[in-house]
């Protein structure tokens, strides 16, 4: 059974190298919709798959990290970079284009990892992350799976590799959360919203 949570955000790019001139050489936004759809063969107590409360915790914070941001491809050109840091509190350095289909791969790996190390309470079971869907406008999204974020033909994706501003950590639950995302830490859902 698959369920399906949809999240907005406000975000910045340019994105480097791609065919229109407009996005390529100009600092634009899009009204994002991330859709994140989890499957499981199994029924939590409840009958759930998973909880939406629960998607509203950690995977809405990723999700919120990159609301009135602006993404940075970390290869880009070394002054605008600095001067994008300088004059913007909310930024995310990824190492990939910010392509919608970046995107798709980008919160893949952040939230397939968080569900790999989060320790259920409610008999979930199987949980995974099915899909991850990135609207960049209203006629427009990418739509990417496991084998598209992990893709042996694609640039792999460490976590390491990405970076988020001081501004966007201050708002986390815990301003270590990515550190600990990165590392052994165990997330332990709530048994109770």
């Amino acid at each position: 059974m698959i369920i399906r949570k949809m999240f907005e955000f406000e975000h910045a790019h340019i994105v480097r190298s791609c065919t229109s001139k407009r996005c390529k050489t100009s600092i634009h936004g899009h009204s994002y919709k991330a859709e994140i759809l989890l499957h499981s063969k199994y029924l939590d107590n409840a009958g759930m798959v998973y909880d939406f409360g629960l998607l509203k915790q950690e995977i809405r914070q990723i999700i919120d990290s990159f609301d009135h941001s602006i993404s940075l491809y970390k290869n880009d050109d070394e002054k605008y970079l600095n001067d994008m840091k300088k004059h913007s509190k909310r930024w995310v350095s990824l190492p990939l284009n910010a392509s919608a289909e970046n995107f798709c791969r980008i919160f893949f790996v952040l939230i397939d990892t968080l569900l790999k190390k989060t320790i259920m309470q409610n008999g979930e079971k199987g949980v995974e992350l099915y899909s991850v869907i990135i609207h960049e406008t209203s006629s427009s999204y990418a739509q990417g799976f496991k084998d598209d974020a992990y893709s042996q033909f694609l640039p792999s994706i460490s976590l390491n590799d990405i970076e988020f501003s001081n501004e966007i950590k201050s708002e986390w639950n815990d301003f270590a959360f990515f550190d600990k995302l990165k590392g052994d830490f165990s997330f332990i859902n709530k048994k109770e919203l």
